[in-house]
């Protein structure tokens, strides 16, 4: 899965081997070269047509270049595939209530604003980035790093720079959930 176009995407029937190499293998390359951000095996079941499939989710890193058949989670795709992509999706917004899998999504340095967004698309509602800004920090998920991004054409004052505390997968409040309004 991604975040682009302030839209969540998944990424459907790629496997990206290369002759001889087995799946596993596969994904691991992809984690080593930095293609992937995080990477876990979310469930194998026997599908309709009695053949059987493991369904990873994974993140691709911004900026990351992968083909294959990208689609905005949530449009018209086959029953099976639209279980899977749910299925991936509410892992997904799940993570990111009791986790920093936010990190998965977001580029190195980016503004609450950037990061709101990339909740939003995940979580498929709106968040607010006081809140998320005030939460996050106070688990220790994100820093402040030095420098601001200049306003943009509306002008306002330059936007403080943050960035993830971890590139790695931690639980920081076991107990939380990101829950949609009301």
């Amino acid at each position: 899965m991604r975040v682009h176009g302030g839209r969540l995407e998944a990424l459907l029937r790629r496997v990206g081997r290369l002759p001889g190499e087995s799946l596993a293998r596969a994904l691991e390359r992809a984690i080593e070269v930095g293609q992937l951000a995080h990477l876990e095996q979310l469930e194998t079941r026997i599908l309709r047509d009695g053949t059987l499939a493991t369904v990873y989710l994974g993140f691709a890193r911004p900026g990351t270049e992968l083909t294959g058949d990208w689609r905005v989670v949530g449009t018209r795709t086959p029953p099976e595939e639209r279980e899977l992509v749910g299925a991936a999706q509410a892992r997904l917004r799940a993570k990111l209530s009791y986790t920093n899998l936010g990190f998965a999504l977001a580029p190195e340095v980016f503004t609450i604003s950037e990061l709101r967004e990339l909740y939003v698309a995940a979580l498929g509602h709106d968040v607010s980035a006081t809140n998320l800004q005030r939460v996050l920090l106070r688990r220790g998920a994100l820093e402040r790093v030095d420098g601001h991004r200049a306003p943009g054409r509306t002008g306002g004052r330059p936007a403080a720079l943050f960035r993830f505390a971890s590139q790695r997968l931690e639980v920081t409040d076991e107990f939380a959930a990101l829950r949609p309004p009301r």
